[in-house]
């Protein structure tokens, strides 16, 4: 959903001679175009746009919320927190379609079944965005995205919220879930998730849910959806299978770090385990994308380990066996929380892995003590 620096520049510096005082013919047409995903983070769940047509007066241009500087100060931070500005952008469809080409992403066109004044109101609204302050907005990855603010024009130019989530059945993790492909990836995303995203989807934030929800609204018992077309074909590409990135090379990494199983493997990777449960907690409470607030994550990446990992290289038995209990039975309601969850299917091997060692370590640690 977040567009490339090329896009946003291309779009930038085109169409920039509208005024808010054009009317539209009857013959205007409007329609929302959906793109295609790419294996590339910013095109990973894909890309919504709002085209407006009207042939008698050669107007043929496409709108797009999402567009961002990267000039803009302190630009990583910004993104991170969570208040980074994003605005909307105006450009001629020929060159839209050209950049999706390119790409070699789909774009499927839905024409909305719109009265001519409804149009006119969209168009007039669109182009008061683009050429005023409104045209900035912050942010959100759920609640304010390139979707939901094309989602909010529609309903209110149609006078009330028709079109709307049908997907309330689901979390937004589990709709979310199956558009990452790259392992890794997926993996980061679903570490650094917290509570919200396992919320019902109330919201409609992707573009293909968009594009489904379009084809199943009804305004007045009349379909709103006038027209749906594959204007621009996707050329299949055969990605083969690749082990290292994949849940394998994770397991195997960590099977290594078993079998190695020296002091200083196991210090390491319950420092690094223990920063991470750090990180995942503090970033919470500065930033203020609240999807990755109350993350409970922390169960499994527990802070605690930094301490369990300093009396673990310290020999402290008594401390260990502490610390390891309380790990331990953190690391029991987190797998027990678990169990209804998508993304267990690929945080598992790091559970294995925790109970094998932190328990093995308290079992060796309490038998040192009773001996003695």
């Amino acid at each position: 959903m977040i567009k490339k620096l090329l896009f946003a520049l291309l779009i930038l510096i085109s169409f920039n001679g509208f005024s808010q005082n054009i009317s539209l013919s009857n013959q205007a047409k409007v329609s929302i175009l959906t793109c295609g995903t790419g294996p590339e983070s910013y095109a990973m769940y894909g890309h919504t746009g709002i085209r407006i047509q009207d042939i008698s007066q050669q107007i043929d241009v496409v709108y797009n919320y999402g567009a961002f500087d990267f000039s803009t100060p302190n630009f990583i931070g910004r993104f991170v927190k969570g208040d980074l500005q994003y605005f909307v952008t105006n450009g001629s469809y020929i060159d839209f379609y050209y950049n999706y080409q390119a790409e070699n992403r789909e774009i499927i066109e839905q024409e909305l079944a719109l009265s001519p004044t409804q149009i006119n109101q969209l168009f007039q609204q669109l182009n008061a965005s683009v050429y005023s302050d409104d045209r900035f907005y912050t942010y959100k990855f759920i609640d304010r995205n390139c979707t939901t603010m094309v989602v909010d024009k529609i309903n209110t130019t149609l006078g009330k919220e028709y079109i709307k989530s049908s997907s309330s059945n689901q979390s937004y993790r589990e709709i979310l879930y199956p558009y990452m492909s790259d392992f890794y990836m997926k993996l980061g995303i679903q570490l650094i998730f917290g509570t919200k995203v396992d919320e019902p989807a109330t919201r409609l934030f992707l573009p293909y849910e968009f594009k489904k929800a379009i084809s199943q609204t009804k305004v007045n018992e009349k379909a709103i959806e006038k027209s749906n077309e594959t204007i621009l074909v996707a050329q299949k590409t055969n990605i083969p299978f690749n082990w290292l990135n994949s849940i394998y090379s994770l397991i195997g990494a960590l099977l290594l770090l078993v079998i190695l199983g020296k002091k200083w493997i196991k210090t390491t990777y319950f420092i690094i385990a223990g920063l991470l449960g750090m990180f995942f907690s503090l970033v919470g409470l500065y930033s203020l994308h609240e999807e990755i607030l109350w993350n409970y994550n922390i169960l499994l990446f527990n802070p605690l380990l930094l301490v369990f990992a300093w009396y673990y290289w310290k020999q402290n038995n008594a401390k260990i066996v502490l610390i390891g209990k309380i790990c331990l039975a953190f690391l029991l309601i987190y797998f027990v929380y678990m169990l209804n969850k998508i993304h267990l299917e690929i945080v598992w091997p790091f559970i294995t892995i925790h109970f094998y060692w932190i328990g093995k370590i308290v079992l060796q640690r309490k038998k040192l003590n009773l001996t003695r």
